[in-house]
């Protein structure tokens, strides 16, 4: 679903909604909690791909020759370090042949800036299409560092995709770059005083990899 004029994708499907709401569960062991965020990560991936260019080919089945489509796009899929790992392995299931970058940013825990540590981005990214994926969009920082450094490489056609994502965050991705489209199966409630997302489901990493 598209929500207004601001280019975020509300992905209703039940089994994402199945997942999230186990996500958010805080019983929920890091083993399951990663297999949930492949869960819905594969479906995200899927909708982030769904207008992505696609060409009419011959194919030669075993009883006839026919005709279908494929896909003819160059894509990156960036996770920012280091949540968007728990997301990379299913957008790559969807798109096997797609590059790989990695952004790595620090937040702040204070002030809430991101700060970057790392960066490495294939080459010639002006014919791409950009996938970043980090789970958690909260004040937008984090998002914001992310697709300047892609649009700076030369990417043009960059979409985030994020497993929670605040109306804060939102905000902030349309000031920026109001032509970047963000792909998620909710907007929760808001961000508190330690800009963590309500309801929110925690520290997606420390839950991902058991560092709590």
């Amino acid at each position: 679903m598209y929500i207004h004029a601001v280019p975020v994708h509300l992905v209703d499907h039940p089994v994402a909604q199945d997942a999230l709401a186990l996500l958010r569960d805080r019983t929920t062991i890091p083993s399951h909690f990663r297999r949930l965020a492949h869960r819905v990560s594969l479906i995200l991936a899927m909708e982030a791909a769904r207008e992505l260019p696609a060409s009419t080919v011959t194919i030669q089945t075993p009883l006839e020759t026919t005709t279908g489509r494929r896909l003819e796009a160059d894509v990156v899929v960036v996770p920012v370090l280091r949540a968007g790992l728990g997301m990379m392995e299913a957008v790559l299931e969807v798109l096997p042949h797609a590059r790989v970058g990695h952004i790595g940013l620090q937040r702040d825990e204070q002030t809430a800036v991101a700060s970057q540590y790392y960066k490495k981005l294939p080459p010639d990214l002006s014919r791409s299409t950009a996938l970043i994926v980090d789970p958690m969009l909260a004040t937008g920082g984090s998002a914001v560092a992310a697709i300047t450094m892609l649009q700076r490489a030369g990417a043009i056609d960059i979409r985030l995709v994020c497993i929670v994502a605040a109306p804060e965050g939102i905000a902030e991705v349309e000031r920026a770059h109001p032509g970047v489209h963000i792909f998620t199966p909710a907007i929760d409630r808001e961000l508190n005083a330690h800009k963590f997302i309500l309801p929110g489901l925690g520290d997606f990493g420390d839950r991902l990899y058991g560092t709590m």
